[in-house]
Parts: C-alpha cells; sequence; structure tokens
C-alpha cells in the first residue's frame, strides 16, 4: 500500500527539530501540529496510520514553516491560553505560560471587580481570560498598535466575549482617562504585562523569538527598565481607590524593585510573587 505513514513524517521532521529545540520541545511541536491537524495529540501510538494527500500536505505547510525556524504558534496560527483559542500572528506576542500564572493569581486572589483594564493587550489574552473568569466586569483592552487590537477583536468575537478595546499609548496618553470614564463606579482592576526585557538580553534570547515576534511589546530600553511599569502606576495611582488593585508581570531580575518603585508612589499594600520555577515574576498593588 503506497502513501506516506505518520511514522515517516516523524522521522522525516524529528532530526531537524531535535537540532533546533532539543528532545522536549521537538516532541511538543510535533504534538501541538498533530493535534491542530489530525486531532492527534500523540502520533506515536499510531505509527503506521497512512496520511491522505490532505492531511501530508497540511502537515507538512506547518512543520516547513517550524523548521526555518518560525514558532510554532505562529505556523499554527492559533494558541491555547487558559482554555481560550487565541489566533496569533507576528502582530503580537505569543502569550506565555507566566502569563497564564499571572491571571490564575488574579483569578484566585481577587474578588469580582467591576472594572478590568488590561494596558498592553496585545493578542487580548488576559482581558479575554479575565472577562470569563469575571463575566460581570466591564473589561478594556489597551494597546498602542492598531494591528495587535484588530486581532484582539477577531479573538473576542471567536471566544463569543464581550471586551472593549482602545488605541492608547501608555506612555504618552493620558491612561486614567480610561478608567475615569463612564462604566460602573464599583470596584477596579489594572494588569499589564508591558515590554519588559532590556535590549541588552536580546543576543541571548532564542531567534525564533527576536526574529519573529513584535519588539515593541517585547523590548524596554536598558537604561530604564521601570518605564512602563512607572507610567502605568503613575496613572493608576489617583484614579484607583482602597481596596483597587494593579497587577504586573515583570522580567524576573527587575520584579523586587518593580514592587519597591510602586511602595514609593504610595501603594499601602505591595507583593512581589513568584512563578511556578521560583524566579520574582508578578506584583500586586492594593490601592
Amino acid at each position: 500500500m503506497e502513501g506516506t505513514t505518520i511514522n515517516d513524517l516523524l522521522r522525516h521532521y524529528r532530526g531537524a527539530l531535535l537540532q533546533a529545540h532539543g528532545g522536549d520541545e521537538a516532541r511538543a511541536i510535533l504534538r501541538l501540529v498533530f493535534r491542530d491537524k489530525l486531532d492527534q495529540p500523540f502520533p506515536e501510538m499510531e505509527p503506521q496510520r497512512r496520511l491522505s494527500p490532505e492531511e501530508e500536505r497540511a502537515l507538512r505547510t506547518t512543520l516547513d514553516r517550524v523548521v526555518t525556524g518560525e514558532p510554532v504558534q505562529y505556523a499554527l496560527g492559533t494558541t491555547v491560553f487558559r482554555g481560550l483559542r487565541i489566533a496569533v500572528d507576528p502582530r503580537v506576542l505569543i502569550p506565555r505560560p507566566e502569563t497564564e500564572e499571572l491571571v490564575e493569581h488574579i483569578v484566585r486572589s481577587v474578588a469580582p471587580p467591576d472594572r478590568i483594564f488590561d494596558v498592553g493587550t496585545g493578542s487580548g489574552c488576559i482581558a479575554l481570560a479575565l472577562k470569563e473568569a469575571f463575566p460581570g466586569a466591564v473589561v478594556t483592552g489597551i494597546d498602542i498598535s492598531a494591528d495587535a487590537l484588530d486581532l484582539a477583536r477577531r479573538n473576542a468575537a471567536a471566544n463569543g466575549l464581550s471586551v472593549e478595546w482602545r488605541q492608547m499609548d501608555a506612555l504618552a496618553d493620558d491612561l486614567g482617562t480610561a478608567w475615569q470614564g463612564p462604566g460602573p463606579q464599583g470596584r477596579t482592576l489594572v494588569v499589564s504585562n508591558p515590554p519588559y526585557v532590556p535590549l541588552a538580553d536580546k543576543t541571548a534570547m532564542a531567534p525564533a523569538v527576536v526574529d519573529h515576534e513584535p519588539h515593541l511589546a517585547l523590548f524596554v530600553a536598558d537604561d530604564d527598565p521601570q518605564r512602563f511599569f512607572r507610567a502605568i502606576a503613575t496613572a493608576a495611582f489617583p484614579a484607583l481607590r482602597p481596596g483597587d488593585e494593579l497587577w504586573f508581570e515583570a522580567h524576573f531580575r527587575h520584579a523586587p524593585r518593580t514592587a519597591e518603585m510602586l511602595r514609593g508612589m504610595g501603594f499601602p499594600r505591595v507583593l512581589c510573587l513568584h512563578d511556578i520555577s521560583g524566579n520574582p515574576r508578578f506584583i500586586q498593588a492594593r490601592r
């Protein structure tokens, strides 16, 4: 019987993926692609299954892109974030597990807010996950990039979630006008995963990240790694009321300094929380 088997395809791509990514990540990439294209997350379990020409074409088209260095999430066009299917492409960052941890900390730690503002929303993954967790809240996603907001709107529609989207520059626009505008005046939550990777780190980062993900959403100047945190907190402090909260995801090397900055700005209760790897990563500041 003619036709390519799953094992044939695994053998063809495994070597190149192993060389570029290592064993665990290569295996994860193959399983992601097979899950997406064949609804088969464990292709090793059916090694002799013969692929139809359409199946083989879909698998090869995606895997060829990954082998050349493109992130698998961009090659697939989607990723899963806290159970939501999120479309991603080079207009937005690929959501990281740490950002899912941030959302999990928020959901477990706060009473249901009335308003949520996600500053630097990108794909909208944080805003959408929080809208799903707190369906009664009015959620607003803010970003400087019109292209990112177009994708965020698409993700909201695809997931059946209602979120407001606003184009604003966190460094130049008056963010306070966003959360002092019309809407419910109950408890407010401001959250942000802003650009926080110092430019000096670029040379040590994976080429797939540096070559494909948007630098606007990744990097911050070496001489002022706190600039986004400071700008957002400066706008938030006078706008928030007692009991409202500000949450950040930060660089593990700078998170303690970010927390100290917020204390110096007058936030009465600031916690620096660790991620699952044991690194200081998240900041919770209560007004």
